[in-house]
């Protein structure tokens, strides 16, 4: 008599587990391996709705959620392929290794059909082929030592797994660094170290608040796995409604005049009193440079910037003109994760428009759609002011409170604090502004290094008072002109969070 289904299915987990560690093995944590390729194929079918409430409720969590469903459905995928090979095998009469073989190849076609890798494919296949081999009578017979052969595959599958995470997968979860991805050296000159200098003196030491340069600066893509591109390969493309088209490799963008900018990113999917707004002192050159040696055309009023992992973005051609194009951040390569080699930072406008990964400006002569506004988001316009209120803390009645404020370009002079609920206001102390764009070959020792303001940066904020009771604390942000930011709240979707952020304290 046959054996029990389970120990066939055991050993079919097994088999289809080694075949998700053996395309890892070869395509890492990238685009090319079979998960991440399934889980961007879910993500793209997935319902805009079902997608902005993931978005919002889970935040970064969901894309991890997602790659884990994604490892969970491919296992099951594979195993279920193995399943039937097996049955074809036995029903054909063939002989083990006949079916053995027939596994391995079965699954290595599925691997290629998913991610389009060959190489991860076949070891992919190779894997499930020998886990099912090692697993012998458990899979393919009818002796008493099955469950010996279903330890083994198992074994075996745990063994690709070690494999597979000794390598890609440790890289992947940290091991390797920024410069490792951009492949360049990691020293910064002294002008960037200058300029850090002066903004860790102007922040302040607020728990729970970042510094005016972010320790830890948000990530957010459309990717499952973000894509590798090489630096030596790279090249960006001025077409559409220009003169003459623009075909610049890496080192044509970097050897042009550079500019250090410090600039500030708000994701337009941040909650009223989220985390995802951050600081970083950017490397780049000036966009405008560009548009005018391709020679924009008269009837040229808007943009759709692409990247190379098929992102696409569209805004007003006025927009992009005061736009920068950046290679490296706080004084080293670009990471991967924030689009290395090259990316595009727009003044004042949500994060989404800051295209990562840029392959090309296209200049149009009529409006068109971005990626996310096809998805029912509308985060092209300026970002919305905000005052975040990420510092409280208490000693013996004593109330310290602090943040962030950021209005784009629109700028902040001012933040008012309220501790009754809104019905008188206080105004905090702030952050001097940080400092204005700065040429990269200019003096770090030169006075001038520290002057100016960003354009499109955020300050910190604090404010202390005494309190015997609980109480309600809200803030408001006041920008450069004076107009006061409107307490009227609305959610992230479909057009970025905005209102008056408020929280209760207990002295």
């Amino acid at each position: 008599m046959e054996y029990p289904a389970p120990r066939r299915l055991a050993v079919a987990a097994a088999s289809g587990v080694a075949v998700v560690a053996g395309t890892f093995l070869v395509a890492g944590f990238s685009p090319r391996w079979t998960v991440v390729a399934l889980a961007q194929t879910l993500l793209l079918l997935m319902p805009d709705a079902l997608l902005a409430a993931g978005i919002q409720g889970l935040g970064s969590a969901g894309q991890v959620l997602l790659v884990a469903g994604a490892a969970a459905l491919a296992t099951v995928a594979f195993g279920a392929v193995a399943l039937l090979a097996l049955r074809v095998g036995r029903r054909g009469g063939r002989e083990r290794a006949e079916t053995v073989f027939l596994v391995g190849a079965a699954q290595a076609l599925a691997a290629f059909v998913l991610s389009v890798a060959p190489g991860a494919a076949a070891v992919g296949g190779l894997l499930g082929g020998a886990t099912v081999a090692l697993a012998g009578e458990a899979a393919t017979g009818r002796v008493d030592r099955a469950r010996r052969g279903v330890l083994r595959s198992a074994g075996a599958a745990a063994v690709a797994v070690a494999f597979a995470g000794a390598g890609p997968l440790a890289r992947a979860v940290g091991g390797g660094s920024d410069a490792d991805d951009a492949g360049e050296e990691t020293s910064v000159d002294p002008t960037v170290e200058r300029l850090l200098s002066v903004a860790d003196d102007r922040s302040f030491d607020l728990a729970g608040a970042e510094p005016l340069v972010s320790e830890s600066h948000y990530v957010v893509d459309k990717n499952a796995a973000d894509p590798r591109v090489d630096p030596a390969a790279w090249s960006l493309r001025v077409t559409g409604e220009v003169r003459e088209d623009l075909d610049l490799d890496l080192e044509a963008v970097t050897g042009r005049p550079a500019q250090h900018r410090f600039v500030t990113l708000r994701c337009v999917g941040d909650k009223l009193n989220g985390r995802k707004v951050d600081t970083a002192l950017w490397t780049g050159v000036p966009i405008a440079g560009l548009l005018e040696e391709a020679g924009v055309d008269a009837d040229g009023c808007c943009v759709m910037v692409r990247a190379a992992d098929g992102y696409y973005q569209a805004f007003p051609l006025s927009a992009l003109e005061r736009g920068f194009l950046a290679y490296r951040m706080n004084g080293r390569p670009l990471p991967r994760g924030h689009g290395a080699p090259v990316r595009a930072l727009i003044p004042g406008h949500w994060g989404e428009i800051n295209v990562k990964w840029i392959t090309e400006i296209e200049v149009l002569d009529e409006e068109a759609t971005g990626y996310w506004e096809e998805r029912g988001w509308h985060g092209t316009g300026p970002v919305a002011t905000n005052a975040k209120l990420h510092h409280v803390e208490t000693d013996d009645g004593r109330v310290e409170v602090g943040g962030h404020a950021y209005a784009g370009t629109r700028g902040v002079s001012a933040v008012e604090v309220s501790t009754d609920g809104g019905d008188t206001w206080t105004e905090a102390e702030v952050t001097e502004r940080l400092p204005g764009p700065t040429p990269a070959d200019a003096d770090p020792d030169d006075p001038a290094v520290a002057a100016g303001e960003a354009a499109d940066a955020w300050r910190g904020w604090r404010h202390e008072y005494e309190a015997d009771a609980e109480h309600e604390v809200v803030v408001r942000a006041v920008e450069r002109d004076g107009t006061v930011q409107s307490p009227e709240e609305s959610d992230p979707f479909p057009s970025g969070a905005s209102g008056w952020v408020s929280r209760t304290v207990d002295p």
